[in-house]
């Protein structure tokens, strides 16, 4: 080996250990926590006064649903006692009407879980977007230099601050609520 070759090699084993040297020293002032944003949605108030707020507005339509299927199953039970003693054209009809019935209670069962799913969808990302500013706000003001979130495959409980962050965005909550 020559000589240029083993200074060069001495050279990059000097820097890396450096870097090696100098990683733990480092990793020592850097401050980092992990946040369970789906415990944390999950958890927030906020998460309760909108779900109830969905709750609300989606319950006329529900009712709206399930008369209808109660229309339909009572009809369809009046129309099994009742075939026997139908002439056929009565029948036809009565058979029909059921039909008819039938596809209104799919067609509004389908239209409201669209709807259900599409409003909870929009207020979930609302959510999302609220608790990421809330978890933003707390790694600023605690001097965090890093929060990892989803993705994580182990994070020791000394760096979990999804209790911390959710207790600040609960105090956030009354403070803005009680006003």
């Amino acid at each position: 080996m020559s000589l240029v070759k083993q200074k060069m090699i001495k050279a990059v084993f000097g820097v890396a250990m450096v870097f090696v040297l100098a990683l733990p020293a480092a990793a020592q002032e850097t401050k980092i926590g992990v946040v369970s944003l789906p415990a944390l949605i999950e958890r927030a108030p906020q998460t309760k006064i909108a779900m109830d707020a969905l709750q609300e507005e989606f319950a006329p339509r529900q009712r709206e649903f399930l008369a209808k299927q109660k229309e339909f199953e009572e009809l369809t039970a009046k129309a099994q006692k009742d075939f026997a003693v139908m002439g056929e054209t009565e029948r036809r009809n009565a058979e029909k009407d059921l039909r008819d019935l039938q596809r209104e209670v799919a067609r509004l069962q389908n239209e409201f879980r669209e709807d259900l799913n599409l409003r909870q969808n929009e207020e979930y990302g609302i959510l999302q977007r609220s608790m990421l500013k809330e978890v933003q706000d707390y790694a600023q003001q605690q001097g965090f230099d890093l929060i990892v979130g989803d993705g994580v495959l182990f994070a020791s409980s000394a760096m979990n601050i999804t209790e911390q962050v959710l207790r600040v965005v609960e105090a956030n909550y009354q403070a803005t609520s009680a006003r």
